[in-house]
């Protein structure tokens, strides 16, 4: 069956605009253009939308997105099973964090007690679950599937203590980076305090700290455009201004 722009956009439930902007792109191209002008849709195309909303539902790019399903190794089926996995994870997630939203419920009327570990304990999830989502594949590759189900076996059990201690770090290391900066030294001893509370930061999830995994982490800070774009959000250059400080920090400034 063969669609137009406004037909497939009403089965899709997605914008005419959409799928003109999708074909602009290139990552949706119709068919065909009928003599009338018209952009004609088929079956392939279809399943290409498909896809493409799978992947936009789970928070890719649409950079990404075009990278992964115009790439001559794509294969549909993988994809499509790669996609109920996705799903059943933040099925997982989303039932942890409701678990944890009716305990709550349960206790603010009397019915049961709840620990400090429960009360967080859908958050830290959630914690996790995104992070495995956007840097998953690459801290396993860079560190090691062991080394990463400890940090988030270390995550998950933290103290309510714990976890407001490591969010204030968090806090601090953004404040006092900021400030390093705007001086523009590395070296300087408030860039050094930067890269010391990044540090005590990083050891709330490591099992163990290493100089040589914290300088290869804050290199990837400036090799991986996601981490980067983090960190550089409000200061270009603050990633590779962290990764620099914190090569002195370790020693490992060549």
């Amino acid at each position: 069956m063969e669609y137009t722009v406004q037909k497939l956009g009403k089965l899709a439930g997605v914008s005419t605009r959409t799928l003109r902007y999708y074909d602009e792109i290139g990552i949706l191209k119709p068919a065909r253009i009928n003599s009338s002008g018209y952009r004609i849709y088929g079956e392939k195309e279809v399943d290409r939308l498909q896809q493409i909303l799978f992947y936009r539902e789970l928070g890719v790019s649409l950079d990404s997105i075009k990278e992964i399903v115009t790439a001559p190794s794509f294969n549909a089926a993988n994809a499509l099973i790669e996609h109920r996995e996705k799903l059943l994870e933040k099925r997982n997630q989303l039932d942890t964090l409701i678990a944890n939203v009716d305990k709550t419920i349960a206790i603010t009327g009397g019915e049961i007690k709840m620990s400090d570990k429960e009360k967080f304990e859908g958050f830290k999830k959630n914690m996790i679950d995104d992070n495995e989502k956007k840097y998953g594949s690459e801290i396993r590759e860079k560190y090691g599937k062991d080394t990463i189900e400890k940090s988030n076996a270390k995550a998950m059990n933290m103290t309510q203590k714990q976890y407001d201690e490591v969010t204030k770090l968090a806090s601090q290391v953004t404040i006092t980076l900021a400030e390093a900066f705007k001086n523009g030294d590395p070296a300087s001893d408030i860039a050094q305090e930067a890269a010391d509370l990044h540090k005590k930061w990083l050891t709330y999830y490591w099992s163990e700290y290493s100089k040589e995994a914290h300088a290869g982490l804050a290199q990837m800070y400036v090799d991986d455009e996601r981490f980067t774009a983090y960190y550089d959000k409000e200061q270009p250059g603050t990633a590779a201004f962290l990764r620099d400080a914190v090569l002195i920090y370790t020693g490992m400034k060549k």
